[in-house]
């Protein structure tokens, strides 16, 4: 698993994609928190979060589009599946690989933080709490974007189809509302990752939330190796 791990961090690195989604994450929370915190004269990185939200639907399927489908296109998904490491090993080194670059991304929240200490005293509980949503929530998505570059060898059919199903992530509040029938709405609030994440925001971490981006992240990890496993002997 770490040789897959280290593979994958380097290929990122070695083809620009991870400056690439550094870049215009650090780029849009800047500019946010320009906005929010700088311009507005605010301690608070509530905003800069929320809007983060959008962004991260269209960089994580950015990080994860290439890790299965690339394997395909290039015929190197058999060499991968006969080597001497277990299908967990190659779907969870892939994952970390992903998850790290995503929690670089993330580590600027703590610089600005260390900023808005220079001037007054941060909340950082709130900090905290919601870098450990955001990680989370991240986690799941990532997870998710896995399977579906594991469902195809085209990288552009994968980031597509992974910016469609974030989308309907992050507007299933919004879907939810829309639906009459209580029984069905219920069920998809209880889905929802806004709902789930918004507690963490508040400096309150649920075990309810915890447990659904864990669940979602084990849920998809498991289906990716299955994926893998019926290709294995197929």
């Amino acid at each position: 698993m770490t040789a897959i791990l280290r593979r994958e961090l380097s290929a990122y690195f070695n083809n620009a994609v991870g400056f690439i989604v550094l870049a215009v994450f650090y780029f849009f929370s800047g500019l946010f928190f320009y906005v929010y915190c700088l311009y507005y004269d605010s301690s608070s990185l509530s905003y800069v979060f929320s809007q983060m939200l959008m962004i991260i639907v269209f960089l994580v399927p950015l990080i994860t589009m290439r890790s299965f489908s690339e394997e395909k296109k290039q015929k190197t998904d058999q060499a991968l599946l006969t080597a001497p490491v277990s299908l967990f090993g190659i779907v969870m080194g892939k994952f970390l690989a992903a998850f790290i670059l995503y929690a670089l991304c993330n580590a600027i929240f703590i610089l600005y933080a260390l900023f808005i200490a220079l001037f007054t005293s941060p909340d950082w509980v709130i900090l905290f709490t919601t870098l450990l949503g955001m990680l989370l929530m991240g986690a799941a998505l990532i997870a998710i974007d896995l399977l579906l570059s594991a469902l195809t060898e085209s990288q552009v059919v994968a980031a597509i189809f992974a910016i469609g199903v974030g989308l309907v992530i992050y507007m299933l509040d919004s879907l939810a509302s829309m639906i009459e029938i209580d029984f069905i709405k219920n069920i998809l609030y209880s889905l929802s990752f806004n709902k789930n994440f918004s507690s963490f925001t508040n400096g309150i971490i649920t075990l309810s939330g915890v447990i659904f981006f864990l669940s979602v992240t084990a849920i998809f990890l498991f289906l990716c190796v299955r994926v893998f496993e019926k290709r294995r002997w197929s």
